[in-house]
């Protein structure tokens, strides 16, 4: 009875002692990853010698364009949906079917 009683003690002191260790070596290695990929993309940028500018709003119109292109096929898709739901319950009307 004796290991029973200290179980659930040791079992939280555990897993809390556990989860802050895990937080910081997770944390200090993530800082550590950032720096080196930010270092390298500085360098890479630098070193290739063409400064590659991009326009906010031709970025902002290619993608108004994308997202108005994706709403239209989901648009289309619901439609036919809704034509083969209505034709499968016999509520279609004659304009649906054609």
């Amino acid at each position: 009875m004796s290991q029973r009683d200290g179980f659930a003690g040791g079992f939280f002191l555990g897993a809390i002692v556990g989860g802050v260790f895990g937080g910081v070596m997770g944390a200090v290695i993530a800082t550590r990853r950032q720096g080196q990929e930010t270092e390298e993309d500085d360098l890479s940028l630098l070193s290739s010698g063409q400064g590659v500018k991009f326009e906010p709003e031709e970025t902002m119109e290619k993608a108004r364009r994308r997202l108005e292109d994706k709403i239209a096929q989901l648009n289309l898709a619901i439609d036919d949906v809704r034509q083969q739901l209505g034709a499968v319950n016999g509520d279609a009307s004659e304009d649906e079917l054609l």
